[in-house]
């Protein structure tokens, strides 16, 4: 096994498997996986029907919060799907919260989110060849006339992957700017104090006085309310297209 240290994040190579390269971004995914898994498993044991717990109360409001969402956006019968759905919202949420630990975000990486987009192409297409029949599908891509054919099957395959991009491409923002803030908050830290002469310039000056307050509203905002923000949007897509697809 070597090791290659690239910026701010490190690949393990291991050559008894071809030379695949394993991420920090794939480690914390999986980390956090575990972690919510652990959690999910401990929030639902020793389940009641009267005198429940706190935890239990907590747990029943948030699946019945997601359970709202898909029938409110997909009908009583797609109520099924409502553990896939809170499945890519928590994922979604943990993913971008685990910033505020110091990790580059797993959802900040494309492919991470990309691998949600195939997973939901998957699922789209299986709905739409069980609404409608396989040859109907295969048919519906030469509508309106059969040279559409090129057109209608490159829509059909960037629509996740133009959802993927969208949600990538909002983390990665937020990541950006909260990390050039920081940057100018302590070039103008440095600036600002070193006009003090002597040493007490120079012992304010390596203090983050001015990386105070600022940076973190910002994190509010890019990695609480965006996050969430993000996570909403995406299954709300979801529910929608699959939805939609069992309609046509």
């Amino acid at each position: 096994m070597t090791v290659d240290i690239h910026g701010a994040k490190i690949v393990y190579t291991i050559p008894v498997l071809g030379g695949i390269n394993i991420t920090v971004t794939m480690i914390l995914s999986f980390a956090l996986t575990l972690v919510v898994a652990c959690v999910m498993a401990w929030a639902t044991h020793d389940l009641r029907v009267k005198n429940i717990t706190k935890r239990q109360a907590a747990v029943e409001w948030l699946y019945n919060f997601v359970d709202g969402l898909v029938t409110q956006n997909m009908g009583e019968k797609w109520r099924k799907i409502t553990p896939f759905v809170g499945t890519i919202m928590i994922a979604s949420i943990t993913q971008s919260l685990s910033s505020l630990l110091g990790f580059f975000p797993p959802t900040g990486e494309v492919m991470s989110i990309l691998a949600w987009g195939i997973t939901f192409f998957v699922i789209l297409t299986r709905t739409k060849i069980k609404t409608q029949g396989l040859g109907p599908y295969l048919k519906s891509y030469l509508d309106p006339v059969f040279i559409m054919a090129p057109f209608n099957v490159l829509g059909e395959v960037f629509r996740p992957i133009s959802m993927s991009f969208r949600h990538f491409g909002n983390v990665l923002s937020g990541v950006v700017i909260t990390s050039l803030v920081y940057a100018a908050l302590g070039a103008a830290n440095s600036a600002l104090f070193g006009l003090i002469p002597g040493k007490v310039g120079e012992l304010l000056g390596v203090i983050p006085v001015l990386e105070l307050g600022v940076p973190a509203v910002l994190s509010l905002y890019f990695d609480w309310f965006s996050g969430a923000i993000q996570a909403y949007i995406f299954a709300t897509l979801v529910m929608m297209f699959i939805g939609q697809a069992s309609e046509e």
